[in-house]
């Protein structure tokens, strides 16, 4: 389970900002495939430029955990998606709900090197996948 100052420390490592695009890359690449039959428009993220969608559901092993996947048609988004399935997942309801993306992404210094379109989409991808953890949470509270 990755958390904030993981990725944090790993960014701190790297020197300049050509640096920095370039793992963001890197992870994006390293990001699992995920399965055609998720690529719905449910899925899809509003607001982006890229063609960008998430999924998220219960892991198996424990149910009270989000994992989640997605898939991104430009390597820097992808690669932020990547950061975001990577911190995100493994967590409750609970923890993600309390997730400030805002801390992370200006520590990380994203503000700075980010197109305002950019950002608007990132900030787009959080807000889709929150609004599934709800509606997971929602599912799982009528259920029991």
């Amino acid at each position: 389970m990755t958390d904030v100052e993981d990725i944090i420390s790993t960014f701190d490592l790297l020197g300049d900002w050509e640096e920095r695009y370039a793992y963001l890359v890197e992870v994006g690449e390293r990001l699992a495939p995920m399965p055609d039959e998720h690529k719905v428009e449910a899925n899809r993220v509003k607001g982006c430029m890229s063609q960008v969608w998430v999924k998220a559901y219960s892991e198996p092993q424990d149910p009270d955990r989000i994992a989640f996947c997605g898939d991104c048609d430009t390597a820097i988004i992808k690669g932020v998606l990547a950061l975001l399935v990577d911190l995100f997942s493994g967590k409750t309801v609970q923890e993600i709900a309390v997730v400030d993306p805002d801390d992370l992404f200006r520590r990380l210094g994203l503000h700075e090197h980010l197109s305002p379109s950019r950002h608007f989409g990132i900030y787009a991808i959080v807000e889709l996948m929150k609004q599934q953890v709800a509606e997971l949470a929602l599912d799982t509270s009528q259920v029991a």
